[in-house]
């Protein structure tokens, strides 16, 4: 019979808290708690976490029922681990008691500040005028704070936000010097400010099913602990860290064996990403959907789309990259590795979710590169193009196909496709300077060969 998990039925050690942390999601327990676990058991690190719930509504309770005690189940082809978190210290809801928020800044122990509030997170909200009461957005509650800490006269702190958007930490320092102006907070404020805090961008990479619901009976059983707030995760990790060394010397991540890379510079590794495993993910997606096959693995299985898969990244993405091949190489064996994971079923419908953007940002510039480079075209990143445009006109087979993105571009592929003729939707589509940046018609041979495989797309689907 598995016992309850909490601190009475789990010897634990008591730590000082070292870490503010944004945010009680899946993704920041099973990444960054988990590896603060890992830093305490192999370092002298020795530090907890202490959440903060970033919105009224949240898992807080939940956590603090089982002494924020929970497992991360890490499952892959090759590994598969159950480790019990033991870091995380509680959970604090600001919207209960502002003052005892507050009072969190006044740890003279606390040198670091954790952060996942989602893309829409780091904003500023012009309705928090003042530090009197609660602010409502994330970077409101972490100006309150600080200057909380500044008015007693303590060090400063280094952010590492984990948000998916470029120069995280410059766009959260932006905006909470947005309400130093606006709450009209002292000069010598903003001088400690700019002095003693520090805003890393960062770069995380990591899959999170999250709860594992399906096996979570056998997972009692193995661990003998009933745990509501076990999270599985992928083996895989990657944390890329902007930041002096003075950061990697008092964060000794990678001394504890972690994949977890401080540079000065992480604009090369989100380029690497973000063309290679979201651009892979992005180019799929049409591709293998129009094909019969519903998910990342079966997709990456199939003989024909896998291939094709594999071509596309080695052959048409990694030549435009500027980082070592042998790098590159690693990496994008690693991307097909994890999209063959047993344990991750992950949908083609949900990565469809604004393709024409994604396209733009994740495969385009490895598209335009690669012809920079090689003088010709890289076909197979072009085919999924075409696939893409035959995709977005939302039927195939008879069957309606999940495609979702805002209403003036479903209007836009609506009105293209009325005309039923695959030469007029490519030329419209690709000529729309608001999808791409730029007209594709006017690339030597863009066109043509769209037109070629759209028309192919439907010959096949017709046999």
């Amino acid at each position: 019979m598995p016992k309850k998990l909490n601190r009475q039925t789990v010897h634990t050690h008591k730590r000082p808290i070292k870490v503010l942390q944004f945010g009680e999601g899946n993704f920041l327990r099973a990444f960054c708690d988990w590896m603060v676990d890992i830093l305490n058991e192999k370092t002298d690190f020795n530090g907890n976490v202490q959440i903060v719930q970033p919105i009224g509504q949240g898992m807080g309770a939940m956590i603090n029922a089982q002494d924020g005690l929970y497992h991360v189940i890490l499952n892959g082809k090759r590994s598969n681990e159950d480790r019990l978190i033991t870091c995380v210290d509680s959970v604090l809801n600001p919207y209960d008691d502002y003052n005892k928020f507050l009072a969190l800044a006044e740890n003279p122990d606390l040198k670091f500040i954790f952060s996942n509030t989602t893309e829409a997170g780091i904003t500023f909200n012009e309705n928090d005028k003042s530090r009197d009461k609660l602010p409502d957005s994330f970077p409101g509650k972490v100006t309150a704070l600080l200057y909380h800490r500044f008015e007693k006269k303590l060090g400063g702190l280094i952010f590492l936000p984990c948000e998916l958007i470029e120069k995280n930490g410059t766009i959260l320092k932006s905006v909470v010097e947005k309400y130093v102006d606006l709450w009209k907070l002292p000069s010598e404020f903003k001088t400690w400010l700019n002095a003693n805090v520090l805003f890393c961008n960062t770069l995380v990479d990591r899959i999170v099913p999250g709860f594992p619901k399906e096996t979570i009976h056998e997972i009692h059983q193995r661990t003998g602990y009933e745990d509501n707030l076990a999270v599985m995760a992928e083996p895989f990790h990657l944390w890329v860290i902007e930041a002096p060394e003075s950061v990697r010397k008092s964060l000794p991540l990678e001394e504890a064996g972690l994949d977890v890379k401080f540079v000065s510079d992480l604009t090369p590794y989100r380029t690497r990403k973000v063309r290679i495993l979201n651009g892979a993910h992005t180019a799929l997606v049409p591709v293998a959907y129009l094909k019969g096959l519903r998910t990342v693995r079966e997709s990456v299985d199939d003989k024909e789309v896998g291939s094709w898969l594999l071509k596309a990244i080695h052959e048409e993405i990694i030549p435009t990259l500027d980082l070592p091949k042998e790098e590159l190489t690693k990496f994008a064996n690693e991307v097909m590795e994890r999209f063959q994971n047993p344990y991750i079923k992950h949908e083609l419908s949900s990565i469809a979710l604004n393709s024409v953007s994604k396209y733009k940002v994740r495969v385009l510039p490895s598209v335009l590169g690669y012809i920079s480079v090689k003088n010709e075209l890289p076909k197979r990143l072009l085919y999924s193009l075409a696939a893409l445009i035959r995709f977005y006109k939302g039927e195939w087979k008879g069957e309606i196909l999940p495609v979702n993105d805002s209403p003036d571009i479903l209007e836009f592929f609506g009105k293209a496709w009325s005309t039923n003729d695959p030469t007029h939707v490519a030329k419209v589509v690709l000529g729309n300077v608001d999808f791409w940046g730029a007209d594709l018609n006017a690339v030597a041979g863009l066109n043509k060969y769209v037109t070629e495989s759209l028309k192919e797309l439907d010959l096949n689907r017709a046999s």
